[in-house]
């Protein structure tokens, strides 16, 4: 009974935002606010539950203003944040991961291809001369390599039993090098963070170089001030497992749970980080 009315709640609430703004007549900035404020609230959200209901009415609504004003870079990546966001983090079904991540990839896609058209030119094209034409692209934006980069990366992952798109890693590999190179603590570090992850993936035995994961993990954790605990938890998962490090493993995600989550900004992902945190630690993994 509770859920089912604060489902209520929160669809009404944003059906009513959604009314009053299209009723008033603003313009494409108030929309672009509006995306923006209700983003900030979710983040700072304590508790997943609610977003997890609540979510679907905001990028239904999301949807809505992106039909209306469909070339504008910020409810583009609002929609591309938002989809990537709940399918990695809120959504168990692996057919509505891919559906979810496709979403946000296409959102994220249109906006980039906006911005930098001869690096979205050559993303269907061979590795080697998508990093050409990456490489020889000046100053390009990075909040524009970062979005994309992040967002294909998450769509990898909700498609990795498809080879075709693991095949893709490499360039969303990239493009958050690329960020990473220009600006080292990009997003309080979370591009450092997604290095990590990706480089994280293959073990020594077999050609990777984990040791590459560990210093991107260390220099998110750096850049983020410890804050973001979704570092450590992602550290211990693909880093501390992959080399067989029980040791940094445990203390990883015992200082995720005896951290405070509520951080602006992070309260959201930190609570989440913390709800997996306890289940990993309860596996007999080692």
């Amino acid at each position: 009974m509770i859920k089912n009315r604060r489902r209520r709640i929160i669809t009404v609430s944003l059906l009513c935002a959604a009314t009053l703004l299209l009723d008033s007549g603003c313009s494409s900035l108030s929309t672009s606010r509006l995306a923006a404020n209700l983003s900030n609230a979710m983040l700072n959200q304590t508790d997943p539950e609610l977003v997890r209901y609540g979510a679907p009415a905001y990028l239904l609504l999301l949807d809505s203003f992106i039909a209306e004003s469909p070339d504008d870079r910020d409810l583009l990546y609002a929609g591309a944040r938002l989809y990537g966001a709940y399918a990695g983090g809120l959504v168990k079904d692996p057919q509505r991961q891919k559906n979810l991540s496709q979403k946000a990839m296409d959102y994220a896609t249109t906006g980039f291809c906006e911005t930098e058209p001869e690096i979205c030119r050559d993303s269907n094209k061979p590795y080697e001369q998508f990093a050409a034409t990456l490489a020889r692209t000046k100053e390009p934006n990075l909040e524009d390599l970062y979005l994309y980069g992040a967002t294909w990366a998450g769509w990898i992952q909700a498609h990795s039993d498809d080879w075709n798109a693991v095949a893709d890693l490499a360039k969303a590999e990239s493009l958050l090098l690329r960020v990473v190179d220009q600006e080292p603590g990009y997003e309080q570090g979370r591009a450092q963070l997604y290095l990590g992850v990706i480089r994280s993936q293959i073990p020594p035995a077999l050609g990777g170089k984990p040791e590459l994961g560990k210093q991107h993990f260390e220099l998110a954790l750096n850049y983020s001030e410890g804050q973001d605990l979704m570092v450590k938890l992602e550290y211990a998962r693909h880093y501390a497992r992959l080399v067989f490090d029980k040791t940094l493993h445990d203390r990883l995600l015992n200082e995720v749970l005896q951290a405070d989550p509520v951080k602006n900004g992070l309260t959201l992902s930190n609570i989440m980080a913390q709800q997996q945190a306890k289940s990993l630690i309860e596996e007999d993994y080692f």
